[in-house]
């Protein structure tokens, strides 16, 4: 089994590095090294007799090729199908046929074979030319092409697979990116969103614990379940989620308690649209408990928190404390420890702690303290339940086992205003 997965668009020259440095190493006998020459060599070599070329193998076989020269062409039938090349990509699959049906990224990416990655990125002129090269993942590639929000690439695809009503698993890609132009396309072509009996079949479950954080598009994209025949909870949380304000003015006037009640977690994800647990719906600062300017935070609901705060929500208003005392942080937390944040980062999107700012321009507490809990989505590799006793907020991102989930500025923010770890 290969141990290392392909990044979506692989470089050789790291390889090449890799390869070298793997040499260095296997001649050095440094222990991991030498077990994986041992593991994935097909030959008893004795290290310091390896070349170049037998590291290049056992590197090539962590990444779940079966030579460098695999590996090698999965780097240019990737670079290929960025780039438009269609020469290149002709030449590959009459180098090797087997191309054209395996994956690009060699097995375990959700990227597919050559037209399903081409769709992923948007090359029409791709599609159309593996298509008639005699690709055979249509299907796949569409969905690609609707989760990317590529209407005409999937419209294609759709036609060439006659034209069927699509199941509403369909819905799920963009569902999962956010994407409104996927979801009005997967309706147009007969996506149902409810079942006989009136039951949700549209992904409201991945709308709401998505990783992606793009508010307008999440809020269309429910109302167009909506529309289509989706009962969506009247419940604060699910206001929140759809970008209503008018759901909202509308249920504090029934109820002012929403100004400080702190929300189980089944109101703020449903079990009856399937959503998960605290694992499986990707969020920063710990939800379950949460009020309503908690879940404003980290789904990045700057005007909606606005309004909240306008209207005499307490900035400083705590989470629930559960049986073993974890919990009882306030909002500003989760400015620190956020979903944004991690984009923020992890895109290199311009620095900004708005939120915090705006928390702190209202009173929020620099120095409040709490205990908290987080085991991060498995999509984010491997992780256990970490625990964070009597921190604060500076604290709480200061000590956050992936930094990647960490605003800086917010920190800076928050810092200025006499915050201390």
């Amino acid at each position: 089994m290969p141990d290392r997965q392909l990044p979506v668009h692989p470089d050789l020259d790291q390889f090449k590095v890799q390869a070298k440095e793997l040499l260095r190493a296997i001649r050095a006998r440094e222990p991991d090294a030498i077990a994986e020459l041992a593991a994935r060599h097909p030959k008893n070599l004795e290290p310091a007799l390896a070349m170049l070329a037998d590291a290049q193998l056992v590197l090539a076989r962590q990444y779940g090729a079966s030579s460098w020269p695999r590996l090698v062409h999965a780097c240019q039938m990737a670079d290929a199908l960025w780039a438009g090349d269609a020469a290149t990509v002709r030449r590959l699959i009459r180098q090797n046929p087997a191309l054209l049906v395996e994956h690009v990224l060699l097995g375990r990416s959700n990227w597919g074979a050559p037209m399903s990655y081409a769709a992923t990125v948007g090359q029409f002129d791709l599609v159309r030319l593996l298509h008639d090269l005699g690709a055979t993942d249509h299907g796949y590639a569409m969905g690609r092409a609707m989760l990317k929000g590529f209407t005409e690439i999937a419209t294609f695809l759709h036609a060439r697979l006659g034209r069927p009503r699509l199941a509403a698993s369909e819905l799920g890609g963009p569902a999962y990116t956010l994407n409104i132009e996927g979801t009005r396309l997967a309706l147009a072509l007969g996506a149902p969103v409810v079942d006989d009996e009136g039951g949700c079949l549209a992904p409201v479950d991945v709308v709401l614990e998505t990783d992606s954080r793009n508010p307008a598009a999440k809020h269309e994209i429910l109302e167009l379940y909506v529309r289509h025949g989706v009962r969506l909870p009247d419940t604060a949380p699910m206001a929140i989620h759809r970008g209503r304000v008018d759901l909202l003015d509308a249920l504090l006037a029934r109820d002012p308690s929403l100004l400080t009640r702190q929300y189980p977690w089944e109101e703020i994800y449903p079990p009856v649209f399937r959503c998960g647990d605290e694992v499986q719906a990707t969020h920063g600062t710990p939800l379950r408990g949460a009020t309503l300017l908690h879940l404003c935070v980290d789904y990045d609901e700057y005007e909606i928190a606005e309004w909240l705060l306008a209207r005499g929500f307490p900035v400083d208003a705590p989470a629930a404390v559960d049986a073993e005392g974890f919990g009882g942080h306030t909002a500003l937390f989760a400015t620190v420890v956020s979903q944004p944040a991690f984009w923020m980062n992890h895109q290199h999107r311009p620095p900004e702690a708005r939120v915090a700012e705006l928390l702190l321009a209202h009173g929020a507490n620099p120095n409040a303290r709490a205990s908290l809990r987080k085991q991060l989505h498995p999509g984010y590799g491997p992780d256990v339940l970490h625990e964070y006793r009597d921190v604060t907020p500076i604290s709480w991102g200061r000590r956050f086992h992936r930094q990647v989930f960490v605003s800086e500025p917010a920190i800076a923010a928050i810092a200025a205003a006499g915050g201390r770890e």
